[in-house]
């Protein structure tokens, strides 16, 4: 395995990289909070004093929080200067925009850009079964491939323009945010006529709704267990944002945006809420 680089150590990226470093080779990996990387450094990861180190590597990955985050590291200062020919695959869900400022920033510097949002929580990432949704040059493509099978189980192209990738993981969490207000919904509703809703999610997601959404939050909501947070609740309300963005780019209504974004301004404004998994999101509904 060629030497790779890869950039943000929250939950998430954690995860992905143990995966990288487990699967053998030399991964330099690089955290603004240093030790973060102590972790994989003890599995025998090498820690980079600063972005630009990670980002020499000839494959270099990243996943950091949102748009602000990926644009303060990816710049043109920590890109440039290393070997030609070098690829890097960002794989955090930011916007659009984001993904072509990047795209350009990468391009100056000589770098082929990819973009590579990830289906997944953290636990499955750490098991490698991320879905991996990709878009970018076909060559970059084929040379990432190998080494995003150590992180997923399948990889999905969407296109050559690393946007359509952030595109189809803003749709993917705005199904997401209708199935939680739906499952808060519906659950509430049984609750109100006596009826255990463990025992109705447990209907749902063995008959018409199987899958990680229904099965997984479903049962969270009906047991009220949000803790630990896999994914916090303030980075539900960003993913609705970036769906209300990329709707206005093309002048489309999301009619149900609105009440959505009501759902998640309520759980933030709630202290209690505030710090819980996205899912608690339902308390909002079930309290009402």
């Amino acid at each position: 395995m060629t030497t790779l680089g890869f950039l943000g150590l929250g939950n998430m990226g954690t995860a992905i990289a143990g995966r990288l470093v487990g699967a053998g080779g030399e991964v330099q990996v690089w955290n603004r909070s240093p030790e973060a990387a102590e972790s994989l450094v003890a599995r025998g990861a090498i820690a980079a004093e600063h972005p630009a180190g990670a980002l020499a590597a000839p494959v270099s990955f990243s996943m950091l929080a949102n748009d602000e985050a990926a644009e303060s590291v990816l710049t043109a200062e920590n890109l440039e200067g290393g070997p030609e020919g070098r690829i890097h695959v960002n794989m955090a869900s930011i916007s659009v925009d984001a993904a072509d400022r990047l795209e350009a920033v990468a391009a100056a510097a000589g770098v082929r850009y990819v973009a590579c949002p990830v289906l997944g929580r953290p636990a499955v990432a750490a098991e490698g079964r991320l879905n991996l949704l990709l878009a970018g040059p076909d060559d970059a493509l084929d040379a990432v491939a190998p080494y995003l099978e150590h992180c997923g189980i399948r990889q999905w192209r969407f296109g050559e323009r690393p946007r359509q990738a952030n595109a189809v993981k803003i749709a993917v969490n705005y199904t997401i945010l209708h199935a939680l207000q739906a499952l808060a919904e519906s659950v509430s509703l049984v609750e109100r006529h006596d009826i255990d809703s463990s025992s109705f999610v447990e209907l749902l997601s063995n008959s018409l709704f199987p899958g990680a959404v229904y099965t997984g939050y479903g049962s969270m909501i009906a047991e009220r267990r949000y803790r630990p947070a896999g994914f916090a609740m303030e980075l539900g309300l960003k993913d609705l944002g970036l769906a209300e963005e990329l709707a206005a780019e093309r002048r489309l209504e999301l009619p149900t945006a609105p009440v959505l974004r009501e759902r998640f301004e309520s759980a933030l404004a709630d202290r209690e809420l505030a710090e819980l998994d996205w899912s608690a999101v339902a308390e909002v509904t079930r309290r009402g």
